[in-house]
């Protein structure tokens, strides 16, 4: 009997609000049988929307992924800034100086193109190995520098009850939209936080293609859960592409040494400067290799093997 091909592939899952990140993945991870799950991009516990996941081998893929713009559509609360920046935090401000459409619209203007951002306490980007939101919950702060990020657009999509506005916006990785809101609130005049937060895309992956829990349990129940998989091509796109040169299986699988002078299809690729390139064999990208010229020669030199 042939033993089953490994996992390997991308899952985009439309995360449900009140449902941290991590436990997205361990439902997966048991529907998969526990197979190893990873997120390309968390979010927030109270937002939905796209979380894409690794499966299998794909985790290691992580490194080679393109840094793709995401977008979200988000609600902004006028009247009240919290320590979170979202509506689960505690009041640190209030304000009636609530702004109508034809100065939030222009405002909004502001906030397009490349700036300068502060990320916020509550995140998960680690100082000394902790989380900030796990020292914030302690009552403790750390100065973050700011950073540049770039906001591709910026539009208001309508004016909301109890002095709300409903915006979207594409932007680029490590963009925090709760810091936006209360940055829009300051630039207003009136304190603000975010009240509802909605990825709508991360890289490639879309609303359109993205799966519910639900439709993943039904999938396990049908046992067509790997069919919805989808391969490592989808997000290595952006990566040259060369068929295994005949003859040279046995080397790539075992080890051995693969001269670049058999690799021509990727002689006038960016894999020419020593950058990843995706080695395809039996129809399936099942290696990411780079050029490398030691003493053993001019080479190409496997980093991360996905075969069996």
């Amino acid at each position: 009997m042939m033993e089953p091909k490994p996992l390997c592939g991308f899952l985009n899952v439309l995360k449900p609000p009140g449902m941290s990140s991590a436990a997205v993945v361990g439902l997966v991870r048991r529907l998969f049988g526990g197979a190893k799950v990873g997120h390309a991009g968390t979010l927030d516990p109270e937002a939905a929307g796209v979380l894409p996941l690794m499966v299998g081998k794909a985790a290691r893929l992580f490194d080679y992924m393109q840094d793709k713009d995401k977008a979200y559509v988000a609600e902004i609360a006028f009247g009240a800034s919290t320590d979170t920046q979202d509506a689960q935090g505690e009041v640190l401000e209030t304000g009636d100086a609530y702004p109508d459409e034809c100065k939030l619209r222009e405002t909004l203007k502001g906030f397009v193109g490349p700036l300068m951002q502060k990320p916020p306490m509550f995140s998960a980007l680690k100082r000394d190995g902790q989380c900030l939101y796990e020292l914030a919950r302690k009552g403790q702060t750390v100065d973050i520098p700011e950073r540049q990020v770039t906001v591709h657009d910026l539009r208001l999509n309508a004016m909301t009850e109890k002095h709300g506005a409903l915006v979207a916006v594409r932007c680029s990785k490590g963009f925090y939209v709760r810091t936006l809101c209360q940055d829009l609130g300051d630039a207003v005049g009136c304190p603000a936080h975010m009240r509802f937060l909605l990825r709508t895309q991360s890289g490639v992956f879309t609303l359109e293609n993205a799966a519910t829990l639900e439709a993943l349990q039904a999938a396990k129940e049908a046992g067509t859960l790997e069919s919805m998989l989808l391969p490592p091509e989808v997000a290595l796109g952006h990566l040259p592409v060369c068929d295994l040169p005949h003859g040279l299986e046995k080397a790539m699988r075992n080890g051995g040494i693969l001269p670049w002078s058999r690799f021509a299809a990727l002689h006038s690729t960016a894999a020419a400067e020593g950058k990843p390139a995706c080695i395809r064999m039996e129809g399936r990208i099942q290696a990411i290799v780079e050029r490398n010229g030691d003493r053993n020669g001019d080479r190409v030199k496997v980093r991360t093997w996905l075969g069996d």
